[in-house]
């Protein structure tokens, strides 16, 4: 159990799944235990890009006037931490501080 606060415990496997059948979810497993590596690197890979295609819509979705660039500066946010993304990135530049 984490002892950082406001940290809520991530959800079981099962509460997760809760939708797939157990039979169903056990050939799945073995369908990915079986993959050969450079498969399971293709399935990250695409999982990995459909991850930041959500999150990028997502961001579209909540500031529709940003820029692809400002898209772009605040995922950096997401992924890297605001305060890791101002060192890398610099600050984040809103179109509204451009006028």
């Amino acid at each position: 159990m984490s002892s950082t606060p406001n940290r809520r415990e991530p959800p079981s496997w099962r509460a997760m799944h809760a939708d797939t059948a157990e039979w169903a979810e056990r050939i799945q497993l073995q369908h990915f235990r079986d993959a050969e590596p450079s498969r399971k690197l293709e399935m990250a890979a695409d999982l990995t890009s459909t991850v930041l295609s959500l999150a990028e819509t997502g961001l579209r979705n909540r500031h529709p006037q940003s820029s692809p660039a400002e898209i772009r500066r605040r995922l950096a946010d997401m992924l890297l931490g605001p305060e890791l993304a101002v060192r890398v990135y610099g600050p984040l530049q809103t179109g509204e501080e451009n006028k």
